[in-house]
């Protein structure tokens, strides 16, 4: 299982994906893409204009989708 979360350091957003992802026990990546421009040029080619977009085992997300994360992991339905 492959997780990656583009995000920017004061995106409110982000913030709330990764404490969910924390809470849940659900390993990830950060890509900063304000340190690493070259991120959100990725963030782009997937067709999104901003973050967050998290990329499930290579299906992106875009936005605050926390039901759509648990079910690409197999893990809908947990509370």
């Amino acid at each position: 299982m492959s997780v990656i979360l583009y995000s920017k350091p004061h995106c409110l957003e982000c913030n709330v994906l990764k404490r969910f992802l924390k809470d849940y026990r659900i390993s990830y990546e950060v890509r900063d893409c304000t340190a690493h421009p070259e991120y959100l040029d990725e963030v782009k080619k997937m067709g999104f204009l901003g973050v967050p977009v998290t990329v499930v085992n290579g299906t992106p997300v875009q936005g605050l989708q926390p039901d759509r994360i648990l079910e690409l992991l197999g893990r809908e339905g947990e509370a």
